[in-house]
């Protein structure tokens, strides 16, 4: 059987796709191929299994004392995308499997069922260790199918609340990884519900809302101490020819490697003397925590007075998005409180995450509490790679010991 339909396959059975892609690639090299007849025995009970069967053609049943101890017979018929033995692992089968129709299914011997447990849901063969702080925040823990454990990293940033790019970030990761690898994100939509705890782990589970040839769909919920805190939709699509054309041009800006990043921006504001000494103690006293994604501004980006891969870039885009609708209102001694309140990306073009995008953003109105920010992030080339839009909630401070639990 041709390999790369072995792939697709593979791609396409829920239990495999918390697995990298490694992982499925190494898979489809080693499954091999039985067939059955109608009536034929697949499996009995009390022998040894061979490995873990992938049902790649027709239905089987199941029947035995384990089967029947559960007590729910719908579940003793399976069929295409299902698989069993995963609990033998070369022990005694504890049921017996039949073929209803013709079968054929995909097994994996049990040697190779170490592939079934990678170090990451990214990499197979990278120990968590090795990995970047970015890959590391967007690592999550698969707990079954469609459920994932993520969590907020001392070293990652943090405002007081779960950062709101982490959860965009994150859930697009669980996302992702419910979905055939043969198709990418295209366009997501997120709603920011209650403010998250930073100390709390956070359970995203994923609903598979629909499959279809060329478009599928996810919803994510974001949850922390049983409640719903963020709400994730996102479409994905099988990379296609089309038309294409594109209206809003790269700005004149300088290029990145002449500009300064976040950590010498600091620097500077720290010396310099047009600035208040009370401020600038302020931002001397306060701990300086890298962000895992470096930004550097084309216009000078002030701290507190008046002025700017997929899952990395979603994550990315919350960083310095709300922000901008804050600007025209900042003056010294004014302290405001912002929030995340709805979120919109649509991935235009592939892109790496590895290099340098330029973000363009703009805040064309504020009103009744709430700022309306617009994005575009261009590649080297000047292609519009991403589009955004993001309101958020912008208001004077509250007093400390005012309820921030809830955002609205």
């Amino acid at each position: 059987m041709d390999r790369g339909k072995v792939l697709e396959f593979l791609r396409q059975v829920p239990f495999l796709q918390r697995l990298p892609g490694s992982s499925l690639r190494k898979l489809a090299e080693v499954v091999q191929v039985k067939q059955y007849e109608v009536g034929e025995y697949v499996v009995r009970e009390g022998e040894i299994g061979d490995g873990i069967y992938f049902i790649l053609e027709g239905q089987v049943e199941i029947s035995g004392s384990a089967s029947i101890e559960e007590g729910n017979h719908s579940d003793l018929l399976l069929k295409q995308y299902d698989y069993f033995g995963y609990e033998s692992g070369g022990s005694i089968q504890q049921a017996t499997v039949v073929a209803l129709s013709k079968l054929t299914c995909l097994v994996l011997p049990d040697s190779y069922s170490s592939l079934l447990q990678p170090k990451s849901i990214w990499y197979a063969d990278e120990s968590p260790g090795g990995l970047s702080l970015m890959e590391h925040i967007l690592c999550l823990e698969p707990l079954e199918v469609d459920l994932f454990r993520g969590f907020t990293l001392p070293d990652a940033p943090s405002f007081r609340q779960v950062f709101g790019g982490q959860l965009i970030g994150q859930a697009l990761a669980a996302a992702s990884k419910t979905v055939d690898c043969l198709k990418l994100v295209h366009s997501l939509h997120a709603m920011f519900i209650l403010a998250g705890e930073n100390n709390s782990p956070i359970i995203y589970l994923v609903h598979r809302v629909r499959d279809g040839n060329s478009f599928a769909t996810r919803r994510v919920d974001a949850k922390q101490n049983g409640y719903v805190i963020f709400t994730l939709f996102a479409s994905f699509q099988k990379v296609e020819e089309g038309f294409e054309h594109q209206e809003v041009f790269l700005p004149h800006v300088p290029a990145p490697e002449m500009l300064l990043n976040i950590e010498e921006l600091r620097e500077r504001r720290l010396a310099d003397p047009h600035l208040s000494m009370e401020y600038r103690n302020k931002i001397a006293k306060k701990k300086f925590i890298p962000w895992p994604i470096e930004i550097r501004f084309c216009e000078d980006y002030h701290f507190s007075e008046q002025s700017p891969p997929r899952c990395v870039l979603a994550y990315a885009s919350d960083l310095i998005f709300g922000g901008i609708s804050l600007n025209p209102h900042r003056r010294r001694g004014l302290k405001i409180a912002s929030l995340s309140l709805d979120h919109s990306i649509w991935f235009h073009r592939s892109v790496r995450a590895d290099d340098w995008l330029l973000f363009v953003i703009e805040s064309p109105s504020a009103s009744g509490g709430r700022g309306l920010s617009f994005g575009r992030m261009f590649n080297r080339r000047g292609e519009l790679i991403m589009s955004l839009t993001q309101e958020g909630l912008i208001r004077k401070a509250k007093q400390q010991n005012e309820d921030l639990n809830s955002k609205l």
